[in-house]
């Protein structure tokens, strides 16, 4: 999903936000300490966009509406600028973000989920020596896409004449993706013996979810 922006797609009102920072920043750009010359900028962009957009639409033709596209895109350019290099909270309060026609930070971090559900995987044979995981959500368990961040896949080889492990938790070794297809090779003294995986989801913060079911293929 596409991320909101704080900047309104309709020309008339990027033009009157704009007029509205140089109406009330200039009475505060110095305690914001925001450079004259940025305010120069953003003033001169203001006026040639607001210039350009003073045409008569039906008298527009090629060349007026080539200038008014470039002097809105000055304009913007010179808004995100500002924006990114000066609005801070502090100095600025939230009555300021207000009055400039925009919301101050949210400084209040969003919590990650637990993952959640159980990830298993079909295993395919691309070439000896190594198998290939296909991972999928298992359906019958629930499923939260921003806590399952990614996948954490323990392993590991057993001989024929080895006791065979009991879980995932059994499995010493592991590696973390976020592909939907994870590839694995092997030694060739390993061809013959069985490799045991499990996967666990994992979120963003490291967090690890239930132990999926044991999955094992005999290495090609």
């Amino acid at each position: 999903m596409k991320k909101s922006d704080w900047l309104s797609s309709k020309r008339e009102d990027r033009l009157a936000m704009a007029e509205r920072w140089l109406e009330y920043g200039g009475e505060n750009f110095e305690a914001w300490n925001i450079p004259a010359a940025a305010f120069t900028k953003l003033n001169a962009a203001t006026l040639a966009a607001k210039s350009a957009n003073s045409v008569p639409a039906g008298s527009r033709n090629a060349m007026t509406n080539a200038k008014l596209k470039t002097a809105f895109a000055e304009m913007v350019a010179q808004m995100r600028d500002m924006k990114k290099r000066y609005f801070y909270d502090p100095p600025l309060t939230e009555v300021d973000f207000a009055a400039l026609g925009l919301k101050p930070k949210d400084t209040i971090p969003t919590s990650v989920a637990d993952p959640v559900g159980l990830a298993t995987a079909t295993v395919k044979y691309p070439n000896e020596g190594a198998l290939e995981l296909h991972i999928k959500h298992t359906e019958s368990t629930p499923m939260d896409e921003r806590a399952n961040y990614g996948f954490r896949i323990y392993f590991g080889v057993y001989a024929t004449d080895e006791v065979p492990p009991d879980s995932g938790e059994d499995l010493r070794e592991s590696r973390f993706t976020r592909q939907k297809k994870e590839l694995f090779t092997f030694r060739p003294k390993d061809s013959g013996k069985r490799a045991y995986f499990s996967i666990r989801y994992e979120n963003s913060k490291g967090k690890a979810g239930q132990w999926g079911h044991l999955i094992s293929a005999i290495i090609p």
